[in-house]
């Protein structure tokens, strides 16, 4: 299926309303939108030992929270790679690429980190913009995974990638615990399986590993019920964002099978 204008699309809904199958499900749909993942991008840069990669591992390992600017910085470098920005100067990420190969304990390699850094701070995300061509090419189209969260930082995604379809996910409490219940993990890869509706070939292993598969510590009642209540509380000032810039749909159901085909239908009426 063609889409006659260009999509950029966020899923919000609450930690186990199933916005990675629905996400999964618009990508296999519709071939022409691309998937756009922060959580994604940190970790190619940490594999890579790239030089964001090295700074972002130290915060995490830290304890520490990775900052909206260097998120920022992660999707802007990205829209840029795919040759849909204008405006602003080369990104400071180039630096990336060659050093990998320097020795990390090594002088060469403490330099590069040290001028990636400076540049970051000199240069906050280079003044980049989605070009006219990518806000209007269907060929620019992509479902952004794991930012904006708050509202504070849709406002400053606003201004490099302007969101034209923010679908806002909602589940029961109850469903989405009885859901949380049933589900088991296979730690190293991040394959999520529910005995409810997404049971593992053999029970309690991974289908492509045979990996034993186990339930999260954070799956529990009590701190989901903590997580819950921290989204609603950062989500609402969000969706009304969303909502006063006239790009929020919202749609209820019981099931991911339920939602899909009202998240689908939407998504033609608009784009196709």
């Amino acid at each position: 299926m063609r889409l006659r204008r260009a999509a950029r699309v966020i899923l919000i809904g609450a930690p186990g309303v199933g916005k990675g199958t629905q996400s999964e499900r618009l990508l296999a749909r519709f071939p022409q939108l691309s998937a756009i993942s922060s959580g994604d991008l940190l970790r190619q840069n940490v594999k890579s030992r790239t030089p964001l990669g090295i700074k972002v591992e130290r915060t995490v390992k830290t304890g520490g929270l990775v900052s909206d600017d260097i998120i920022l910085r992660l999707i802007t470098n990205e829209l840029n790679h795919r040759g849909w920005l204008a405006g602003g100067r080369p990104n400071v990420m180039t630096l990336s690429s060659s050093s990998a190969a320097l020795e990390e304990d090594g002088p060469l390699f403490a330099n590069v980190v040290g001028a990636y850094e400076a540049a970051l701070d000199a240069d906050p995300l280079a003044g980049a913009t989605l070009s006219r061509q990518a806000l209007e090419d269907p060929a620019a189209s992509f479902l952004l995974d794991g930012f904006p969260r708050t509202a504070a930082q849709a406002k400053r995604l606003d201004g490099i990638v302007p969101i034209n379809w923010a679908v806002s996910i909602r589940t029961p409490f109850h469903v989405i615990m009885r859901r949380i219940a049933s589900r088991w993990v296979h730690e190293p890869s991040g394959r999520v399986y529910n005995t409810s509706f997404n049971a593992p070939k053999v029970p309690g292993f991974d289908d492509i590993t045979g990996d034993p598969l186990v339930q999260r510590a954070d799956d529990s009642e009590e701190v989901y019920r903590a997580r819950f209540q921290k989204f609603q509380e950062t989500s609402e000032p969000l969706l009304e964002h969303y909502a006063k810039k006239g790009v929020l749909w919202e749609v209820d159901g019981l099931s991911s099978d339920e939602i899909s085909p009202k998240l689908h239908q939407e998504f033609e009426r608009r784009f196709l």
